[in-house]
């Protein structure tokens, strides 16, 4: 028996640019200085590399047509807990977190194909940053997923 219905299913993409930098946009939400991937919950009847597609196109503005997918994570599903400050505030109390499928892509436009101003915002500002800077720029109760998904794509970005 798992406890998977606990957790909001979601994916992630790791995007990285031309330089092997990784695309974080910084959250709207919070008024730490919070950075993150493009991720989101996957819709019903939706697989996680749609719904992965979709979160990076409502988030970023980056159309499928400007990336090339390069792996989906070893592990494939991770999971993080929210802290339980939070767990009765986000997605009307209904998980403790969230379990996700990641993608590493290529992002293969220009950096003027991105526009955080999209229909429904979620990020004041993005930038491009090295990989084995992610855990150090990213909310705490992330940083052992993230972690978790530099070592699952270090093949191709790289030990940290």
């Amino acid at each position: 028996m798992t406890d998977d219905d606990k957790y909001r299913f979601g994916a992630g993409i790791m995007l990285l640019n031309a330089h092997g930098h990784v695309w974080l946009g910084r959250r709207l939400d919070n008024v730490d200085e919070a950075w993150q991937m493009p991720q989101g919950g996957v819709d019903d009847g939706e697989d996680s590399w749609t719904g992965a597609l979709r979160e990076l196109e409502e988030e970023t503005g980056v159309v499928p047509d400007l990336v090339h997918r390069i792996s989906g994570s070893p592990r494939l599903e991770l999971r993080y807990d929210l802290p339980k400050a939070l767990r009765g505030q986000l997605w009307g109390g209904k998980w403790i977190g969230q379990r996700q499928h990641w993608y590493l892509l290529r992002f293969t436009g220009e950096d003027h194909h991105i526009d955080i101003e999209t229909d429904h915002p979620e990020f004041s500002h993005w930038q491009w940053a090295e990989p084995h800077l992610l855990p150090d720029l990213i909310v705490p109760f992330k940083r052992d997923m993230y972690r978790d998904i530099l070592a699952g794509f270090a093949d191709w970005i790289g030990p940290r």
